[in-house]
């Protein structure tokens, strides 16, 4: 049975142990960054040599406290949804193939709080860094702009120092 060991704060590893006439030893079956996905688990079923429960691993990641993505990333279709928001033209006949697959698939509607973050789905990291140093600068400039913030007032006594000061 597979089992998981976590490396470092930020590191994973599917492992699966086995008996040797030397005694037991594990071998890893995937090792991943961060939260547990659909791809590393595909990745440890591939290679593991005993019966292997994903539903267990997950329950088992939650338990410790292993962050869990149900969905898989799909930087491919987010790099073709990049690409088209940014204006890309498709070949017809390519077009008209990705239609009859994606009528196949199923529908989910988007939830009203995500409609607006789905235009930044494709993203590079410099565009949304260019968006987050934007944002910043607006914050700044309405910052500058407000009165100043109302002052604390100075002690009416002076503060008692331990200190002797040198004369």
């Amino acid at each position: 049975m597979a089992y998981l060991v976590r490396r470092s704060p930020t590191r994973v590893e599917i492992r699966e142990s086995r008996a040797t006439p030397r005694g037991p030893r594990s071998r890893v079956l995937a090792s991943f960054p961060g939260a547990l996905t659909r791809d590393a688990l595909d990745r440890a079923a591939s290679r593991a040599t005993r019966p292997f429960d994903a539903s267990a691993l997950v329950r088992r990641a939650r338990a410790q406290g292993i962050p869990v993505l149900e969905r898989s990333r799909e930087p491919e279709a987010r790099a073709l949804l990049a690409r088209l928001r940014r204006g890309d033209r498709l070949d017809p006949a390519l077009a008209t193939s990705l239609r009859r697959a994606l009528a196949r698939l199923p529908e989910a509607p988007i939830p009203e709080p995500l409609a607006e973050v789905c235009e930044w789905v494709g993203a590079s990291a410099a565009e949304r860094g260019a968006a987050l140093r934007e944002l910043l600068d607006l914050y700044g400039r309405i910052a500058a702009s407000r009165p100043p913030r109302r002052q604390r007032e100075r002690a009416r006594f002076p503060r008692f120092s331990s200190q002797r000061k040198a004369s």
